[in-house]
């Protein structure tokens, strides 16, 4: 993702699966809607957006993850930022909980952080068409970030880490271990993103790649909202 301050997050996200199937060899990214960072004097308190699961790569090959993540700050600290990434992932093989036989049509859904290895919530099995909300909020008492991710309206995976403060949100494409064919087009929808403080040019932090979506304000920059992101269809080649 697109944060100056976090500029080792793209690098880092290569890992976003290593706690479920191992690190591989192979890893690139493909389409993307990335904000960020804010304001120095401000961060993101919550984000909000539900993904509704497309159909599997094909051929099902690689191991893919789609997530929403939010790149993190230490506020007056060297320490290097972190990335809240609730996973909706696709894998064959390794015998982890989220990898199934090549002709399954599942997702695997967990909240998940990664600060140097992954960290990760209670997984769960999804269908494609199903709509997973992930709920990122920083919580002012722990000064921890609550993940909270739900499929169709229940809570299915919960997790807090001590990760500093929201910098930047964007969304991701990431196949490791082989290509991982052509990932259909989905969709993110009611994406919220509430500041610290309020942030009136923060749609110019907007970066997209095969995709799109207008994002808005309407209380001169404290709450963000995105009605429709569209990711395109893209083929690992």
């Amino acid at each position: 993702m697109k944060f100056a301050l976090v500029s080792v997050l793209p690098l880092a996200s290569a890992a976003a699966l290593p706690a479920l199937a191992p690190r591989q060899s192979y890893f690139s990214f493909g389409n993307a809607f990335s904000t960020g960072p804010v304001a120095e004097d401000s961060f993101i308190r919550q984000s909000t957006t539900t993904l509704v699961l497309p159909d599997l790569q094909s051929p099902h090959t690689g191991n893919l993850g789609l997530w929403p993540g939010v790149g993190t700050k230490f506020p007056d600290s060297d320490q290097d930022g972190q990335l809240v990434q609730g996973l909706a992932i696709s894998t064959v093989g390794y015998g982890s909980p989220c990898n199934f036989d090549a002709n399954e049509v599942k997702w695997c859904i967990t909240a998940s952080t990664y600060d140097g290895s992954q960290q990760d919530g209670d997984v769960v099995a999804a269908d494609p068409g199903d709509h997973v909300t992930y709920d990122y909020k920083y919580n002012d008492a722990t000064k921890q970030i609550d993940q909270t991710v739900s499929v169709n309206g229940a809570v299915v995976s919960t997790l807090s880490t001590t990760s500093g403060v929201g910098a930047g949100w964007g969304t991701a494409m990431e196949c490791q271990q082989a290509k991982c064919g052509t990932v259909p087009e989905h969709h993110y929808v009611n994406t919220t993103l509430i500041m610290d403080v309020a942030d009136p040019n923060y749609s110019q932090t907007l970066g997209m790649t095969g995709a799109s979506g207008d994002l808005v304000t309407d209380d001169g920059g404290k709450t963000w909202t995105v009605a429709d992101i569209k990711i395109e269809e893209y083929t690992y080649t």
